[in-house]
């Protein structure tokens, strides 16, 4: 009798496992299904948004053909989603007349809506494609919204907020740099300065403002700003970042200094020079090897022949052959009291020099 009952169950336990097997079996194949149907559609639609793009730039409104499968899908959240995205991709790719059509495709399928809707969602790619999306179609109204993301946690929607205020409003959309308290990323700075166009003449307080930021990435981005539109009146701003106590602003300082250059340059660059982090000492020496002026000779060689540093011997070098002191140098390596390690470095700059 036990036994027979061990059997009955174990039978029962067995189509209980054989009935969850096909279950999850029959579960796979129906997802599966869906999601080739999906992608099936997703390449269908894909060549329908592209061919509607290609004849909307090139075709006159009056000669636009009309389409009415495109018509017939269009209020599909899927394919509505999709055509989004191939209209932000596509603006990339276009400027002038043909851009402005691409924006009044979004405006004519009322795809503003659904773009907005996504800065509701809670996902952090959602919040972000809606104001990628929404930037890429001009849709300037929505604005308002957009900023306020500007404080979000998530550094992917919060660095799209801030790229869609400077492309918007230029120089004016940057006044998040007052109070911003994460980092800049360096592609977030490269994409926030090929907006800038132009700024304010009465704007140097306000960049001065920046560069005294306790956040290190805003003054090194106020630092690239200056280099970009040459703004020379802030020169003596940038001078005292040589104190700063990050290396990283130091070094983008001396980089600064070299693009806004004058004749007392070089001659402070010297004078700061041995109170410098290895790393600053380097851009320094970079800077020198740029500016080719002669004022620095002897500082080099001094460099070239004392220094402890092996990089700065050979930066140095390198510098002292942009001033065309080749002769000096040969002379230096054939000395019979020269080291062989400084022989080498010599023989390294001038091998450059004549590549």
């Amino acid at each position: 009798m036990f036994l027979t009952t061990s059997v009955h169950f174990l039978f029962l336990v067995f189509l209980g496992m054989l009935s969850l097997v096909l279950l999850l079996i029959i579960s796979v194949l129906i997802y599966s299904f869906y999601q080739y149907r999906e992608s099936v559609h997703i390449s269908k639609w894909s060549g329908m948004i592209n061919k509607r793009i290609s004849e909307v730039i090139v075709y006159c409104e009056e000669e636009l053909p009309a389409d009415q499968s495109f018509s017939a899908v269009s209020d599909n959240p899927l394919f509505r989603n999709l055509f989004l995205q191939k209209l932000a991709e596509s603006e990339k790719k276009f400027s002038g007349a043909a851009q402005n059509k691409l924006t009044n495709l979004f405006r004519e399928y009322n795809l503003q809506k659904d773009a907005s809707k996504k800065l509701n969602q809670k996902k952090e790619h959602l919040i972000a494609g809606g104001i990628q999306e929404l930037t890429a179609m001009n849709a300037e109204e929505a604005l308002p919204k957009i900023a306020s993301f500007l404080t979000h946690p998530s550094a992917q929607v919060y660095q799209e907020a801030q790229y869609a205020l400077v492309n918007f409003k230029g120089f004016e959309g940057l006044h998040f740099l007052s109070s911003i308290s994460s980092r800049i990323s360096e592609w977030q700075q490269l994409r926030l300065l090929i907006s800038i166009t132009s700024i304010p003449e009465n704007s140097g307080d306000l960049i001065r403002n920046w560069m005294e930021s306790s956040n290190d990435s805003v003054v090194i981005f106020t630092l690239k700003l200056l280099r970009k539109f040459q703004i020379l009146s802030l020169y003596p701003t940038v001078i005292d970042l040589l104190g700063h106590p990050s290396v990283d602003v130091r070094v983008q300082a001396v980089q600064t200094l070299l693009s806004l250059e004058n004749a007392s340059t070089i001659v402070h660059l010297m004078e700061v020079y041995s109170h410098q982090p290895v790393e600053v000492q380097k851009e320094i020496l970079k800077v020198m090897k740029k500016s080719k002026d002669q004022c620095c000779t002897d500082f080099l060689k001094d460099q070239l022949l004392n220094n402890p540093d092996s990089s700065i011997k050979v930066y140095a070098a390198e510098s002292l052959c942009s001033l065309d002191k080749q002769e000096y140098m040969e002379e230096i390596s054939g000395k019979e009291t020269t080291s062989e390690e400084l022989t080498q470095i010599i023989k390294y700059a001038l091998q450059e020099r004549i590549c």
